[in-house]
């Protein structure tokens, strides 16, 4: 009897997959210093000078030891490895079905990427609270089904959907503008240079310029959106009047530098896995 291949999508999830715990592994010590440069408040104690990623980075490693920093994993590969599947399955279900024979514009690639983003983000949302959670270090969970527990019977479900709106409207322009800026960059690689062995490493070049572009575009929203999540009873607007009145205009940017650089590399890194897995295994990306 001959056994049936993968459907194609399902191929696109477990290369996504991959791509997203390779990046993730490497680079989960940034989304922790983020998460607490973003909910530290600086009022808390006047005449302290600014803190940055250096004291955030040696406080955590003080305190919690060096493996301290990867702090959230189990929430983060909870969230990454279907999150990451799911974005790229429908990104690339999306893209086959409507530009089958040609490659996108630059619109068409915004509609693409910020569509797979938000199918992605509505789906892992709950988990994507309890990984903030996790990371600022206020809330002491065992593991991330304990922490769905603990948060559904003392706040109650919808809790666990605490800043969508403003994960979506983080999430998804930055995945429609970091889409549209990768592949028209990709698009400016000559023939000779996108099938030779230096491939990669110039996808992953691109995949750096439209990382960084989409995620100092996106920044408030992310500094909205933790702190939606980690304060109790927090509504997107309290939030942003909550910030602006504590640290002003800089507030809405705090966390930006290691947020980028997550950003930035964890995309390019898993742009780059995903396009070499899907060669590999026979797929157009």
């Amino acid at each position: 009897m001959e056994l049936s291949l993968p459907h194609p999508a399902i191929k696109a999830f477990m290369c996504g997959s991959f791509s997203g715990t390779c990046s993730t592994l490497l680079f989960q010590p940034l989304d922790l210093i983020k998460t607490r440069l973003q909910t530290l408040q600086s009022s808390v104690q006047p005449g302290v000078g600014r803190v940055g990623m250096v004291t955030v980075v040696l406080s955590v490693v003080k305190t919690e030891r060096l493996l301290g920093l990867w702090k959230g994993m189990s929430p983060s590969f909870a969230r990454t490895i279907p999150g990451v599947g799911i974005y790229f399955s429908t990104y690339y279900s999306l893209k086959q079905h409507f530009f089958q024979d040609r490659s996108p514009r630059a619109v068409e690639a915004m509609l693409l990427g910020g569509g797979a983003r938000s199918v992605a983000g509505v789906f892992m949302l709950p988990v994507t609270v309890i990984k903030t959670r996790f990371e600022c270090g206020r809330y002491n969970y065992g593991s991330v089904t304990g922490a769905l527990r603990s948060v559904c019977q003392t706040e109650g479900p919808a809790a666990l959907y605490s800043g969508l709106m403003a994960t979506l409207l983080r999430d998804v322009p930055f995945s429609a503008i970091y889409v549209m800026f990768y592949s028209q960059t990709k698009a400016l690689l000559s023939e000779e240079m996108s099938r030779s062995a230096s491939a990669p490493l110039a996808n992953f070049s691109c995949g750096v310029l439209a990382g960084i572009l989409a995620s100092l575009i996106t920044q408030p929203a992310d500094v909205v959106k933790t702190n939606v999540q980690v304060k109790l009873r927090l509504s997107t607007s309290e939030a942003v009047r909550h910030i602006y009145m504590e640290q002003g205009l800089r507030g809405f940017f705090r966390g930006a530098v290691p947020r980028a650089l997550r950003r930035t590399m964890m995309a390019a890194m898993a742009w780059t896995v995903y396009e070499q897995m899907m060669a590999h295994v026979g797929l157009k990306s």
